[in-house]
């Protein structure tokens, strides 16, 4: 139930512009933000797991730039950046409140960190790894989902891969609109106490 309650919620901001919605969405995690790592993400055991389910099944290749949507304070974000040190990785969110703690983390590499929503996101160069994780179900109804689906495509450059991490079986409809990328690879984690699934695609 609550799960439903939180994507109606969601649904009806989508109803508004995309200008409008995206303030709302800012406002709407800057107001999450207010206390420090308010999912837990970097302490909680299923995050943990999901973040180490993610990293094991992307296939191992030489990435330049490396894009994390919908970062947060950067847990995962500052995390690529080790795994990956030879990449320059971008974490960007709406919240400035939880850019500011990704920025704030000790790190011996740090990410760049942008502020930005993903439908207006307009970054100078495409990417050779993009990852979405537990963001596309904040966007609502399909016309928006269409829309930030046809960014992520823009976003990945040709031969790159985009990394798709959303509670299953709902990832099935979000991912409705990537027909143009081809996936090569989906592992559903179906023991977990909230089930999810990564989903590679190349495009």
């Amino acid at each position: 139930m609550p799960d439903l309650l939180h994507r109606a919620l969601f649904k009806t901001v989508s109803l508004l512009p995309p200008g409008a919605q995206a303030v709302l969405l800012r406002r709407y995690f800057d107001w999450w933000h207010r206390s420090p790592d308010p999912w837990h993400l970097l302490t909680d055991d299923y995050e943990q797991h999901k973040y180490a389910t993610t990293l094991r099944l992307v296939p191992h290749r030489p990435y330049r730039r490396i894009l994390d949507v919908g970062c947060s304070e950067g847990v995962f974000t500052h995390t690529l950046a080790t795994r990956y040190p030879d990449a320059e990785v971008t974490g960007v969110d709406v919240s400035e409140r939880a850019l500011n703690r990704a920025r704030a983390r000790p790190a011996r590499k740090r990410p760049t960190f942008i502020r930005a929503d993903l439908i207006s996101y307009r970054p100078a160069d495409s990417f050779d790894l993009v990852f979405c994780a537990e963001t596309l179900y904040y966007l609502g109804r399909g016309d928006r989902l269409r829309l930030a689906s046809a960014r992520l495509i823009e976003l990945v450059r040709p031969g790159g891969l985009l990394t798709l991490v959303h509670p299953w079986p709902e990832a099935e409809r979000l991912y409705v609109h990537l027909g143009g990328l081809t996936r090569i690879l989906h592992h559903v984690e179906e023991e977990a106490h909230r089930p999810f699934s990564v989903t590679v695609l190349e495009a």
